[in-house]
C-alpha cells in the first residue's frame, strides 16, 4: 500500500524544462518500479517514461533525449526532469508505483497519483 503525491508541474514557455516530483509514502517505496504516464484532453493515457526498482530507465519515443527519470529511495521521491519541451507535451501528469516489469502498460502499475498539469505554450 502506497500513496503517491505529484508536484511541480506548471505553465512553461515551448523549449523551456519543468520537473515534476512524486511523494510516496511509507518505507516500501524501494519494492516498487516507478512509471509516468500523461493524458490531454480527448486522448488515451500514455506511457512516458519509468524506473525499475534497481534503476533502469525506460523511455517513450516521444520523450527519450527530452526527459529524464529518476528515483532517491531515500526520500521516497521519484522524478520527471523534462527539457526543450513542446504545446504537443501539454497533459495531466501522473506517477504511479507496481511491482511487475512490464514497465509501458498501464495495467502494471498498482498506486497512482493525483496527476498534475502541464502546459507547453507555443
Amino acid at each position: 500500500q502506497v500513496q503517491l503525491v505529484e508536484s511541480g508541474g506548471g505553465l512553461v514557455q515551448a523549449g523551456g524544462s519543468l520537473r515534476l516530483s512524486c511523494a510516496a509514502s511509507g518505507r516500501t517505496f524501494r519494492s516498487y518500479a516507478m512509471g509516468w504516464f500523461r493524458q490531454a484532453p480527448g486522448k488515451e493515457r500514455e506511457f512516458v517514461a519509468a524506473i525499475s526498482r534497481s534503476g533502469s530507465t525506460y523511455y517513450a519515443d516521444s520523450a527519450k533525449g527530452r526527459f529524464t527519470i529518476s528515483r532517491t529511495n531515500a526520500k521516497n521521491t521519484a522524478y520527471l526532469q523534462m527539457s526543450s519541451l513542446k504545446p504537443e507535451d501539454t497533459a495531466v501528469y501522473y506517477c504511479a508505483a507496481g511491482v511487475g516489469n512490464s514497465y509501458y502498460s498501464v495495467r502494471m502499475y498498482d498506486y497512482w497519483g493525483q496527476g498534475t498539469q502541464v502546459t507547453v505554450s507555443s
